[in-house]
């Protein structure tokens, strides 16, 4: 290939484009989301940020752009506990696997509890959300794990919710769930108990994805010194941003909130 000493120079020495341009002032509203976000989002999440800013743009353009800068989304992996031993004599079917997933809020609720560890102790987190919306109803944190923890993130959700009938709350089948207590208080409100299959520990995958989300995005690479320093942390990814912020994948990048005040 010839080029002339003049035409190289003049390559070299040209001006910026109006796409190298507009590429610079989206990578800035690119940093600018990813920073607001603690670095949680990756390039879909923030394709739809853009969009729902105004910005028309391809989410390939998006992508393109964050790799060329090195930025890269948090990644993380599912954690599973395993459930304690729950009561043989509580015979409940697997209600959500076979109603599919609901078409309004409040038709079915799942719970669940992991593990959290601070200076070298365990704490156990309980949540309740709404498969529907994905919306974290109620939550509760606790050093031991009992009855008593799981019923207090049912009661939690029961106050921030009009209960209709025919709710289903899905659990997998450890004795937090199992118990007498949690199963009375299940029909005193009126709601259909549903558990996992025996040995299917993926019947519950609903919200062993949001404590994988959880965990990636609230706990890694964070060091809580107090059990009161972590619960100020759950208070506000759970309650303000997770809820009210964050877009989920799932439905159709809009936060749980906005997802359930459209179908209103």
């Amino acid at each position: 290939m010839n080029v002339s000493p003049q035409g190289f120079y003049k390559w070299l020495n040209r001006d910026e484009s109006t796409r190298d341009i507009e590429n610079r002032r989206i990578l800035g509203c690119i940093e600018a989301i990813y920073t607001q976000h603690d670095g949680n989002y990756g390039s879909p999440r923030i394709s739809a940020e853009l969009k729902a800013n105004g910005e028309r743009i391809n989410h390939k353009r998006v992508e393109r752009l964050m790799r060329e800068a090195g930025i890269v989304g948090k990644a993380g992996r599912i954690y599973r506990r395993r459930p304690l031993p729950g009561n043989p004599c509580i015979k409940v079917e697997n209600l959500q696997r076979e109603h599919g997933m609901p078409s309004k809020p409040d038709s079915q609720w799942a719970g669940d509890v992991t593990y959290l560890k601070i200076n070298g102790q365990w704490q156990y987190l309980a949540v309740i959300i709404d498969l529907y919306s994905r919306k974290v109803l109620g939550w509760e944190l606790s050093d031991t794990r009992t009855v008593e923890l799981t019923l207090s993130a049912l009661n939690k959700a029961v106050r921030r919710r009009n209960i209709e009938s025919d709710l289903i709350f899905h659990s997998d089948r450890g004795s937090e769930y199992g118990a007498y207590a949690y199963q009375n208080r299940l029909k005193e409100l009126g709601i259909e108990p549903s558990m996992n299959r025996p040995g299917f520990m993926n019947d519950n995958v609903y919200v062993e994805s949001f404590f994988q989300t959880l965990k990636t995005e609230s706990f890694k690479g964070f060091n809580f010194e107090s059990v009161e320093e972590l619960r100020a942390n759950l208070t506000w990814y759970l309650d303000r941003y997770y809820n009210f912020k964050r877009r989920h994948g799932s439905l159709g990048f809009k936060s749980p909130d906005e997802y359930e005040r459209m179908a209103a």
